[in-house]
């Protein structure tokens, strides 16, 4: 008997076996064609196939692809763009926030808000020039 409890316990794990696909037209198909190959072979009709057939049968279709290598192309990136400096951004931001918080109250946000305005303008200035020159 089994007593309640606020807590599951793990049940054991179930036997599911998925069944594999067979294809008894493929499977003869199969069979036929190792019993010609051997037939043939043994008449004489079908020769050894040498070490060197085989690996020209498998040659590998990467040999040409290294010498058409032109290296990684890098992404045009501005510095705008970039991450790291958008994350450092940030982090100043937060920094100055809470060590004006300190010294001068909630005051700074105010100070901070003008100044985000003051560079997102600039921002926004800058890249509307460059689109203008282009």
């Amino acid at each position: 008997m089994k007593f309640p409890s606020i807590f599951r316990t793990a049940n054991p794990a179930r036997f599911d076996i998925k069944p594999r696909y067979y294809d008894p037209v493929r499977e003869e198909l199969d069979q036929r064609t190792s019993r010609i190959k051997q037939e043939l072979e043994a008449e004489g009709k079908l020769g050894e196939i040498t070490e060197e057939e085989r690996l020209k049968r498998y040659e590998s279709g990467i040999r040409g692809a290294f010498a058409q290598y032109q290296g990684i192309r890098e992404k045009e990136s501005s510095m705008m763009n970039s991450t790291a400096l958008i994350r450092t951004l940030i982090f100043l931001f937060l920094l100055t926030g809470m060590g004006g918080y300190i010294y001068l109250g909630p005051v700074i946000f105010e100070y901070l808000l003008y100044l985000g305005i003051i560079v997102a303008a600039g921002f926004y200035f800058t890249k509307l020039k460059k689109s203008r020159n282009e």
